[in-house]
């Protein structure tokens, strides 16, 4: 039973790393061991966060849009050129777009979709053959999405194409799991809360009070927490889990 939450040695690579919840996640694999890539559109952000992320292990940057189907390869191209194997992919990459239903633009849906839910499919895609190089029987590789509470239930905000597409990757993650499952790949998702993000910015700086005294454990998520479960999703601790949708938002989902 011992080093069951290890990743000790493991090639990970984040999508969206570089900030909010991708850099949570990043930061956990880093300081724990792992060999971790990071994408994120903006080269010098994404550069300047691995760098500091390295302070504390391993992290290299590799700039993609996913938002484009030529970024989407290229990451693929570049990852695959120096790793044979992979053993965690986190698909976190994600945009928001909040408009009234009546001026909701069709260019703001096709964004949110075409990274949120088709990036994720094809990036995976891309990278089977690296995940199928590390996966075994005993160990599994792992992909974990990141989706949303927004995609377990019917949001406030006018967040069409984002809870749409969050509940689209949940989905996504249960077809991908019974497809992958026999190739000994592991597919799982986490559908966070409220977190302090760039996307959660603005409606935390004006609901922030209220989404906390709402929320059952009387405040949002930290760092630890997302890195907690992810952490789970890609160790030995959970190789017998697959398929599955995990909120983790203090209880809001689970207890309204």
């Amino acid at each position: 039973m011992k080093n069951l939450f290890s990743v000790e040695g493991k090639v990970a690579l984040v999508t969206g790393g570089s900030r909010g919840i991708g850099e949570m996640i990043a930061r956990g694999f880093v300081e724990n061991g792992a060999k971790t890539y990071i994408a994120s559109r903006k080269a010098e952000v994404c550069e300047a966060v691995a760098k500091e992320l390295s302070t504390h292990g391993t992290c290299i940057p590799l700039p993609a849009d996913l938002g484009e189907n030529e970024g989407v390869r290229a990451l693929a191209a570049q990852l695959l050129e120096r790793e044979p194997k992979l053993d965690i992919l986190v698909n976190n990459a994600g945009a928001n777009w909040n408009a009234p239903i009546d001026e909701y633009p069709e260019d703001g849906w096709d964004k949110v979709l075409n990274l949120n839910l088709r990036s994720i499919f094809f990036l995976t895609q891309k990278l089977l053959p690296a995940l199928r190089a590390a996966a075994t029987h005993e160990s599994p590789a792992r992909v974990i999405n990141v989706g949303s509470i927004d995609g377990l239930g019917a949001p406030p905000l006018e967040t069409f194409a984002y809870s749409s597409s969050k509940a689209g990757v949940h989905q996504l993650t249960r077809h991908l799991a019974k497809r992958l499952a026999s190739e000994h790949i592991t597919v799982n998702a986490v559908a966070p809360g409220p977190f302090e993000s760039k996307m959660m910015a603005a409606t935390l700086e004006t609901f922030g009070d209220a989404i906390r005294s709402s929320n059952p454990r009387g405040r949002i998520g930290e760092p630890s927490d997302m890195a907690g479960v992810t952490l789970f999703l890609a160790s030995k601790a959970s190789a017998y889990i697959t398929g599955t949708v995990i909120p983790v938002d203090g209880g809001m989902s689970t207890t309204a």
